[in-house]
């Protein structure tokens, strides 16, 4: 994370300006006219979820959240804060990294001739409008994992290379983020377009932005904006200070990836073993994981068939199935596996954590189980200290 006290040292060659709830609107339009579609939160479903914009009023203006473990509620604030929500069920993961992306067609004419069509990639152009300093960093990982390596996903590739990152600073942690422990917020250092920070004081309701890349310069340049004035940098900087502050969970301050690595053997992962549903929804509201598989299907005729590649799962019984059956046959395994991957052989694989302390798996598992305490008690269990009330 970067040092929220040092955070006027980072804007050194970057355009800042202060917006005002107006801008926002024109940010949008810019963005449209631009050819991009914006993807941002908007309120769905008793949800903050993401979905394309049409204008800023889509955006969840006076909406907040409330978080716990197997919880999560919308409510009406007493104020007009945009962004003063945290992470909802989606992620960016979902328009990059698709749960269901088709791959190819077969279709077989009168004669037996056999036509094999691949799925070429739509061509879009995204702008995401929100992205959260934990979010940015898992997009930064995934970019790792599906276009870094030496076997690139060539439509990740073609979604992620020209999408337009409008970052958000935090300055309003849930009860479930623990961004700090994992390094990755609430301030937003790099890898954004531009980057918005929200203050509403007794000034007034207004946003601080400052630009990140030459295209994030040139759209700041076309909306309605004012010179900074240090009243609104301080409070801007304060908000996320303060955020940092105020976690509302925390990892243990040890090397996570040791302490994976030794405490294979646990009694703990019993205990949570006795509690984990193994419905993978953890896996499905991670930003971050990534494993799929392919279905075939084909109609009634038989002439007609398609690929598909969809999400998968760690906790599926088969996926690890082999000629001799499942290589993690008990729930023990498979949550240990998805537990160890995550917070300690990412780092053998991707040379990184594969969590970016978003919360998300705490709020969308049925039984609330929270990684955070898990990781604690491991601690506790190798130390004998006790676990933080």
């Amino acid at each position: 994370m970067t040092d929220p006290g040092n955070a006027e040292a980072a804007l050194d060659g970057q355009e800042e300006a202060v917006l005002d709830q107006d801008a926002l609107h024109a940010l949008v339009r810019v963005l449209k006219q631009r050819g991009r579609t914006v993807i941002g939160p908007t309120v769905r479903d008793r949800a903050i979820v993401l979905a394309e914009l049409d204008s800023a009023d889509d955006l969840p203006h006076g909406w907040g959240v409330e978080l716990e473990a197997g919880r999560y509620r919308i409510h009406r604030r007493v104020d007009t804060a945009v962004f003063a929500h945290s992470a909802g069920p989606q992620s960016w993961k979902s328009y990059l990294h698709p749960q269901h992306v088709r791959q190819w067609t077969a279709d077989r004419d009168p004669d037996g001739e056999l036509t094999v069509r691949e799925e070429k990639p739509q061509s879009v152009s995204y702008a995401f409008l929100g992205v959260r300093a934990c979010d940015l960093r898992a997009i930064r990982i995934l970019d790792r994992v599906m276009i870094g390596g030496r076997f690139p996903d060539p439509a990740y590739g073609s979604r992620r290379t020209d999408a337009f990152l409008i970052a958000v600073e935090c300055t309003e942690p849930g009860a479930t983020c623990f961004c700090v422990s994992m390094d990755s917020g609430p301030a937003v250092d790099t890898g954004y377009d531009l980057v918005l920070t929200e203050v509403l004081d007794d000034v007034g309701h207004r946003f601080l932005c400052r630009s990140g890349s030459e295209e994030g310069a040139a759209v700041l340049a076309e909306l309605p904006r004012r010179t900074v004035d240090d009243t609104t940098r301080i409070a801007a900087v304060d908000a996320v200070r303060e955020a940092a502050e105020h976690m509302g969970r925390s990892m243990p301050p040890v090397d996570l990836r040791a302490l994976m690595r030794d405490n294979l053997e646990a009694d703990r992962w019993d205990d949570v073993t006795a509690r984990c549903l193994n419905c993978g929804n953890c896996t499905m509201v991670c930003p971050t994981c990534f494993c799929t598989t392919t279905e075939d299907v084909s109609d009634l005729t038989g002439d007609h068939a398609e690929r598909w590649r969809r999400w998968d799962s760690c906790y599926d019984l088969d996926f690890t199935l082999l000629h001799g059956g499942p290589v993690r046959a008990s729930k023990r395994s498979r949550y240990r596996q998805w537990l160890t991957h995550k917070i300690g052989t990412w780092h053998d694989q991707f040379g990184s954590t594969g969590c970016v302390g978003c919360g998300r798996c705490i709020v969308w598992c049925p039984t609330g189980i929270d990684l955070t305490e898990e990781a604690h008690a491991l601690h506790q269990e190798a130390t004998g200290e006790r676990a933080p009330g």
